[in-house]
């Protein structure tokens, strides 16, 4: 039976992801020339240099192995949940989905994950703006990566990377005819951002605006399932 280290060092000094190492040198070298300059200001830089660190951080996550699973692709708030059609740069059509926004504050990890398994059937790259994340408007006006999947239940998800207000890279790894496990890997946001996922008509999400979510572990919805729309109470 595999372990999971739940010690000191998981907190302390968790995994990085590679994409980090660059940042948190050049925040290093920074940090450097400043404490030259005037000490307090290297005090300043050492405290930036640690939350880059921990903002690259690339947590193992434990997966639920339940068919036609959709997990959350991100950590972070459910922000808003939509009824609308699938971006139109998927070329769907006029297909109706439930859109779950999950929001990534600067101090969430960072790295995405697949909400479903499946196969990469359309991935559109849009350049576009830098309003809030939290704005409606940021799914149509912002920079965004968009992404549908055929899931191996023969029902279209789409997912898409939006970059926000400081977030100024989306990197993706997701190409067209890649295959997907629910909860790997395939991109990451510099530095906070959103994540929506549609969901087909008639699948439900589990989920409530407010909720915190954990990529790769949080169960956004079942696509097998008919279960109503969760419903929550903030106490």
């Amino acid at each position: 039976m595999k372990t999971i280290d739940i010690s000191w060092r998981r907190y302390i000094f968790p995994n990085i992801n590679n994409e980090g190492w660059r940042f948190v040198g050049i925040f290093a070298a920074i940090t450097a020339l400043l404490a030259m300059i005037w000490q307090p200001l290297g005090w300043i830089g050492l405290v930036l240099t640690v939350w880059c660190f921990y903002f690259f951080r690339d947590p193992e996550r434990v997966t639920p192995e339940i068919a036609d699973v959709v997990v959350s692709p991100a950590d972070g708030i459910v922000q808003m949940i939509t009824k609308v059609k699938a971006p139109e740069e998927l070329g769907l059509g006029n297909k109706q989905f439930t859109r779950v926004s999950v929001f990534m504050s600067v101090f969430n990890v960072h790295v995405n994950r697949s909400p479903a398994q499946g196969k990469i059937i359309k991935s559109v790259y849009v350049p576009g703006k830098f309003f809030n994340a939290t704005l409606d408007k940021a799914s149509k006006d912002n920079e965004r990566q968009l992404l549908a999947m055929k899931t191996t239940s023969g029902k279209e998800i789409c997912f898409v990377q939006i970059a926000g207000l400081i977030a100024r890279r989306i990197l993706c790894e997701a190409a067209e005819g890649m295959e997907y496990k629910a909860g790997e890997r395939f991109g990451l946001i510099r530095f906070g951002s959103r994540l929506d996922v549609y969901l087909p008509e008639g699948v439900e999400p589990q989920v409530c605006v407010g909720q915190t979510m954990v990529a790769g572990e949080s169960i956004i919805a079942n696509l097998s399932n008919n279960a109503p729309q969760v419903k929550g109470v903030i106490r």
